[in-house]
């Protein structure tokens, strides 16, 4: 295969929505995959979103997603993402939009969507795509998703099938070397990938997998607190092994600054207490936080437990609803009731 067939269309600009599909046939081929990570040079943190372009059966996925976008937008990140304006997605980046506005720096570009001529003729006449004016056309699905890797962080937010194929996607090409390490982020709320950890940890322990190391969040308020250990602990070149001890760090640290922060303290003023401690305090002060920390991390594992044998409960109740159901049905079947 030529070299030229492996490069990507990679199209930008304003007005590229008001183009017409024949145009882009028309259109040669122009830069190879690694402009576009040359062009973020500079640019501040980017962040990739991927989940649903439905909302889901429950408002809070929207309003999660939303305030989500806004954290995004306070932190200054930038957010990358498939291009839609709808369900989760379209959240999102309203987000994002909203709180650029109230920064006033809306005259920079807080979004690139990145997507291909397929999808983007859906959206022809579409408001809120319309506001990004930086957008990215790839030729195929499997290069749209190598694009929207360039991203320092990657999120992934409820959604179905596209965003199941995504991390999947994600997490083998970490894992195989393909893509250089990053934090990967589950945005679990209302616990809606309980079933996808649970499986997740089960191919670890049964040694089909290495274990992924996910920073989970349950709302946008602990979304902002893990922003902010990314921006303080990982932030910075380093080796792989540098990489997944930060995240690990993270990981292990987050439900413990969730319950600070509950107290009004700020990430960076626990950071600098505990470095003081760390440095200056008395063994038993030293001790008294590590422990601290080990108590958080256990009652959120504990919460989280919980909350899955609820949800497992609720299921259990459903199909024992359904099985006494259907003996009602045979033994109404064998006296020939009908």
């Amino acid at each position: 295969m030529r070299k030229k067939e492996n490069q990507m269309l990679l199209e930008r600009g304003p007005g590229l929505l008001n183009r017409t599909l024949q145009k882009e046939k028309k259109r040669k081929t122009s830069g190879v995959a690694s402009a576009f990570v040359v062009d973020n040079k500079g640019e501040g943190l980017r962040v990739f979103v991927a989940g649903g372009s439905r909302s889901g059966n429950n408002p809070i996925y929207a309003q999660e997603a939303f305030l989500l976008g806004e954290k995004i937008g306070q932190m200054g990140y930038r957010l990358d993402f498939g291009l839609s304006s709808r369900g989760i997605m379209g959240a999102v980046a309203k987000g994002v939009l909203s709180a650029w506005v109230r920064r006033g720096r809306r005259v920079q570009n807080p979004i690139k969507g990145i997507t291909t001529k397929e999808y983007l003729s859906l959206y022809q006449s579409d408001r809120v795509i319309d506001e990004i004016s930086d957008i990215i056309v790839a030729r195929t699905l499997e290069e749209r998703k190598k694009q929207l890797l360039n991203a320092d962080f990657v999120i992934f937010a409820p959604g179905g099938v596209g965003t199941l194929d995504e991390l999947v996607y994600d997490c083998v090409a970490m894992q195989d070397g393909f893509l250089s390490f990053k934090p990967f982020i589950l945005f679990n709320v209302e616990g809606f990938f309980h079933h996808l950890l649970e499986f997740l940890k089960e191919i670890h322990l049964k040694q089909f997998a290495d274990a992924l190391p996910f920073i989970v969040v349950d709302n946008s308020v602990e979304a902002g607190i893990a922003f902010d250990l990314l921006t303080h602990y990982y932030v910075g070149k380093r080796t792989k092994k540098q990489a997944l001890k930060r995240v690990e760090k993270i990981i292990y640290e987050l439900p413990y600054f969730i319950q600070k922060c509950r107290d009004k303290y700020s990430v960076a003023d626990i950071i600098q207490h505990n470095q003081i401690i760390l440095k200056k305090g008395s063994r038993e002060e030293k001790n008294a936080l590590k422990m601290e920390i080990e108590k958080a991390y256990l009652n959120k594992e504990i919460e989280r437990m919980y909350n899955r044998l609820a949800k497992s409960g609720k299921d259990t109740a459903v199909v024992s609803d359904k099985l006494t159901d259907l003996k009602k049905r045979s033994v109404k079947k064998k006296n020939g009731i009908y």
